[in-house]
């Protein structure tokens, strides 16, 4: 067995300690709340990645712009 392996019993001792702690009825309710929580994660990551796309593309616009019109004026 190496370190730092799950292996397949892990997740099932994982599940039966799970079962233990929040019962049968709630343990679909944390796993709905945890599904939700990593789907509003992956959301929040793409739209920060999207501002800053939209950001450096926006600022290299406006450079290029002002380096145009610095030409234009020599």
């Amino acid at each position: 067995m190496g370190l730092g392996v799950i292996e397949p019993w892990h997740l099932v001792l994982i599940l039966i300690i799970a079962l233990v702690i929040f019962g049968p009825g709630k343990l679909g309710d944390v796993g709905g709340a945890l599904g939700r929580g990593i789907k509003e994660f992956k959301t929040s990551i793409n739209t920060e990645l999207d501002d800053e796309k939209k950001d450096s593309t926006t600022q290299a616009d406006s450079s290029s712009t002002k380096k145009e019109v610095s030409e234009k004026a020599s």
